[in-house]
């Protein structure tokens, strides 16, 4: 009989799989998309949903148990600011997960989990912008001047 077993294991022990999903939250609520694997991405979503939920409510309590969740501070003003509004008249059904195929080395389901009505942006928060490179003038005289 399956009493009591609320959640999957995923093979880790309880601290690595705690610090796996938060370090997946703040990759999806930094990205708006991540792809893992199906069984990570099914614990995820009902942690990012509560997660989204904690943030529309706007008081000092919330905002401190939104970070001791998290533990970065640009995720947590994310959710407050920017995700809270976002989803303001949503109930519920933050995120989805959509299946992907399998991997390529161990045969693994993948799935891509995002937010609903996600920025399109997000995803390129970490590229930098290439700097038009000018190159450096030479000067024939210096050169010239090094000869004599």
């Amino acid at each position: 009989m399956r009493h009591s077993f609320s959640n999957k294991k995923l093979n880790r022990t309880s601290e690595h799989r705690k610090s796996l999903v938060k370090n997946m939250l703040n990759s999806l609520i930094k990205y708006e998309q991540i792809t893992t694997t199906l069984p990570k991405a099914k614990i995820l979503k009902p942690q990012i949903d509560k997660v989204i939920t904690l943030g529309k409510r706007n008081t000092l309590a919330t905002k401190k148990n939104l970070f001791s969740k998290l533990q970065d501070k640009p995720c947590a003003r994310k959710v407050s600011a920017v995700l809270s509004k976002r989803y303001l008249n949503r109930k519920g059904g933050y995120s989805r997960i959509i299946k992907a195929g399998f991997r390529y080395g161990d045969k693994a389901p993948l799935a891509i989990i995002e937010l609903v009505d996600r920025d399109i942006n997000a995803k390129k928060v970490d590229i930098k912008k290439k700097v038009k490179e000018t190159k450096p003038e030479t000067d024939t005289t210096k050169k010239d001047e090094t000869k004599k």
